[in-house]
């Protein structure tokens, strides 16, 4: 009997012990109280919600079954001219061979009759496309049209079947850190697929076109290129253009145009023969730590107004100089790149609500793009743009073209020679504005020679054949 209340006496003390422990370390002020000095030292019911979304817990076989079976090869074959010094020189012929080469890409359909997107480097001077889909039925493909600007090229083959096809999803509302799918079909294999997340947003990398990628882990490599990438919904946000690294090969990061760009430019191509392109109409830079010290100002984020084109769009709505624009509609505008991203989504006349900062105090303004300001379009690595009244002055004309710039391989040696000049007629027709150009141009083929009639700086009239 007494060693039975000995262990019940010890039993009652143990017990109390830990309550009184318990009470002091977790209760309340405890020191692993969730209150200590209000704050939350506890991870709150959610983390092991967030921390479960690791890859091995999203399914990305949905995703992948709806891709796959949309995302095609792409083969194009074009002619490149060798020239032979030695042969001419000896022999007096031999100067010059036709050599065919052959490159590879990925596309996506986008509609049930067959129309496709890839990139333009992709077919690019491709005298014939052929598309090989995920069955490895192989059809011919027509070139729709092209924006070099944005590397985007619009195909379409027909096919003796509806075709699987992907929808489109708003690329702006794609978080950075959300598990994306690159889907290609490099080989003419079948269609590959790998998964990464977006690393990033806007992504500007200083090229000639596009200032706005999204930027995802995912491996790309360059026989991916004009693929899908898309959410674990299997949506389609972006078509994968480019990778960053020095040997061609994928080894970290890959970028791909934003689906709200590719898809305005495939709606542009289709309806009007050519891309439009809405204005804003103004000039600056987006602002840092350095460039606001510089200028004087606190603000550290968004683009800052240095210039207003005169009778633009930002112009009428009485925009100026030293103004922040700080967002466009509801998209936040942070860099540069966000403002370009988002402009390129519109076209001419079309109306966007510009906040901005001017003095301290935020305002909104609605501005209506610019249509003929600035508006270029190009055709066989020429550029062009509407001329403007100092040129008409200058030239005595009403109408006219001017050359803006040169990326015509075999027209580069001449390229200061033709840059500002103005462009009179194509194959005889009168060169009347740029809406009216790109028309003509677009509904000649890529491969036909067009005769071009022009003013050079001189005032003298010269004419060339490409």
């Amino acid at each position: 009997m007494k060693q039975i209340s000995k262990l019940f006496l010890v039993s009652l003390l143990s017990g109390a012990t830990t309550i009184g422990a318990y009470k002091l370390l977790f209760e309340n002020n405890g020191y692993f109280s969730s209150n200590k000095n209000g704050i939350t030292t506890v991870a709150p019911e959610s983390y092991g919600r967030q921390a479960s979304l690791g890859a091995e817990n999203v399914d990305f076989t949905v995703a992948a079954e709806k891709t796959i079976h949309t995302v095609v090869h792409v083969k194009n074959v074009s002619v490149r001219t060798i020239s032979n010094p030695i042969m001419e020189y000896f022999y007096g012929y031999g100067g010059q061979q036709q050599q065919e080469q052959v490159g590879t890409g990925s596309g996506v359909i986008i509609s049930e009759d067959g129309y496709i997107v890839t990139n333009n480097h992709v077919v690019k001077d491709a005298t014939d496309i052929e598309i090989t889909l995920n069955n490895k039925k192989t059809y011919k493909a027509k070139l729709v049209g092209t924006d070099s600007k944005m590397d985007i090229a619009l195909l379409k083959i027909n096919a003796d079947e509806k075709l699987p096809y992907s929808t489109f999803a708003n690329s702006d509302s794609v978080k950075v850190g959300e598990w994306v799918l690159a889907v290609g079909n490099p080989y003419n294999l079948t269609s590959t697929v790998t998964a990464g997340i977006v690393s990033a947003k806007a992504r500007n990398l200083d090229t000639r076109g596009i200032q706005s990628f999204i930027q995802t882990d995912a491996a790309v490599n360059p026989g991916n290129s004009g693929g899908a990438l898309v959410n674990t919904r299997g949506e389609l946000i972006g078509i994968n253009t480019m990778i960053s690294s020095m040997t061609g090969s994928y080894v970290g990061y890959s970028f791909a145009v934003p689906s709200n760009n590719a898809r305005k430019i495939i709606e542009d191509i289709m309806e009007f023969g050519n891309v439009q392109r809405g204005i804003l109409g103004v000039e600056g830079g987006e602002l840092n730590g350095n460039a606001s010290k510089e200028l004087g100002i606190t603000q550290t984020q968004g683009f800052y107004i240095n210039k207003v084109s005169k009778n633009s769009g930002a112009y009428n709505a009485k925009l100026q100089k030293g103004d922040i624009i700080i967002k466009l509609d509801n998209q936040d505008i942070a860099t540069f790149a966000d403002l370009s991203g988002y402009v390129n989504t519109k076209r001419p006349n079309d109306k966007i609500q510009v906040t901005y900062l001017r003095d301290g105090k935020t305002s909104v303004t609605p501005v209506v793009l610019s249509k003929n300001e600035n508006f270029n379009s190009e055709f066989k690595g020429i550029e062009i743009e509407n001329i403007d009244a100092a040129d008409k002055k200058k030239f005595k004309l009403d109408y006219g073209v001017k050359i803006k710039s040169i990326t015509n391989e075999n027209l580069l040696q001449y390229s200061e020679e033709l840059k500002g000049n103005i462009i009179l007629s194509i194959d005889n027709v009168k060169a009347t504005n740029i809406e009216e150009v790109s028309k003509l141009l677009n509904n000649k083929d890529e491969k036909q020679s067009i005769r071009i009639e022009m003013i050079n700086k001189n005032g003298e009239i010269i004419r060339i054949i490409i």
